[in-house]
């Protein structure tokens, strides 16, 4: 996610971007509201353990930087692998050869989980787990160099899917879900748009069944930070608007409009563009959006600051319960 995740900002609602998930180039969208309207009524939350979410995001972080061939790596997709094991999962582990942000050869590991209902239309939900090689944010020129350690760039969006697969083990939808971790999402660079997302673009191509469908996927990139934000992000709105609508009404029936913002953010450069254009998923990212920030992301996005200390229990569960109660509803 990003290299200079590069994004434009819109000031006081005007203004084209260039920005990126990961790198990027894009357009800020003009703010119009969806289609449909939100009917406020009381709404149950499907279950969701924002405490087990921290505990997983705080697992990742002990592993160290997750950046290719590193040990934090290694240990991470073992550590991955086996939780989603123990909860009943059929896991595959997709290797495949990449290049790290310094343009050097790299193993990229994807990892997908899946328990499949008979007769179930295959909803995707999708993070990636790997770190960025370099703190090139970071307002400290010195730091600038080193790895970040990702906690909310990477381990949030595994931490809230780990958890999610745990309560669908416990408390199963009868829904096909899949659970894709992508690697090697974030080692690009600023002026290289496809140098970004390598493990989502060669999952598009290849995916685990070679006549793989989904009905919907969801992505879910830097989702706990204290004070998050999540704007509609515009492939999201282009190519699954209905989803979109679902997921942002879920959040303000459970009380999460706070942070599901009803406006148009940005077009992101992140792992849903292959899995729309190469699969013909219709998905919808849910990421962090600063608009008042000239890079479009929070102060810690690829700097030294990217640790457990801007992670929030409330982000977290507000990401964690929207989606959970989403996929309970009829989508």
């Amino acid at each position: 996610m990003r290299p200079t995740r590069l994004v434009h900002l819109l000031t006081l609602g005007l203004s084209s971007a260039l920005i990126s998930c990961s790198g990027t180039t894009s357009q800020a969208q003009s703010a119009d509201s969806t289609d449909s309207t939100i009917q406020e009524q009381g709404l149950t939350a499907a279950p969701f353990d924002a405490d087990s979410a921290y505990l997983y995001t705080q697992q990742q972080v002990a592993f160290g930087v997750r950046t290719p061939n590193s040990p934090g790596h290694q240990a991470t997709a073992q550590w991955i692998e086996e939780k989603l094991r123990s909860w009943g999962y059929e896991v595959t582990l997709q290797h495949f050869e990449g290049k790290d942000h310094f343009g050097k050869s790299a193993q990229g590991t994807n990892i997908i989980a899946t328990r499949t209902p008979e007769g179930s239309d295959h909803i995707l939900l999708m993070a990636h787990w790997d770190t960025r090689q370099v703190a090139d944010q970071d307002p400290i020129t010195q730091r600038q160099a080193l790895a970040i350690q990702g906690a909310d760039d990477g381990a949030s969006g595994v931490a809230v899917l780990l958890e999610l697969a745990r309560q669908e083990s416990l408390h199963p939808s009868g829904k096909a879900l899949d659970f894709v971790f992508f690697d090697l999402e974030d080692g690009g660079q600023s002026n290289d748009e496809d140098s970004w997302c390598l493990g989502s673009q060669y999952w598009a191509k290849h995916p685990h069944q070679s006549d793989y469908k989904a009905k919907w996927g969801i992505l879910l990139d830097m989702v706990g930070a204290q004070g998050a934000r999540f704007y509609w992000e515009g492939l999201s709105k282009d190519y699954a608007r209905p989803l979109l609508s679902s997921l942002w009404q879920t959040a303000s029936q459970l009380g999460w409009g706070d942070y599901f913002v009803q406006a148009d953010g940005s077009q992101m450069t992140d792992d849903h563009g292959p899995v729309i254009r190469q699969r013909g998923i219709p998905s919808v990212d849910i990421i962090n959006f600063d608009p008042n920030r000239a890079t479009g992301f929070g102060a810690h996005w690829h700097t030294s600051g990217d640790t457990m200390g801007v992670i929030s229990k409330e982000t977290l569960r507000a990401v964690g319960e929207t989606v959970a109660t989403t996929l309970r509803g009829d989508i």
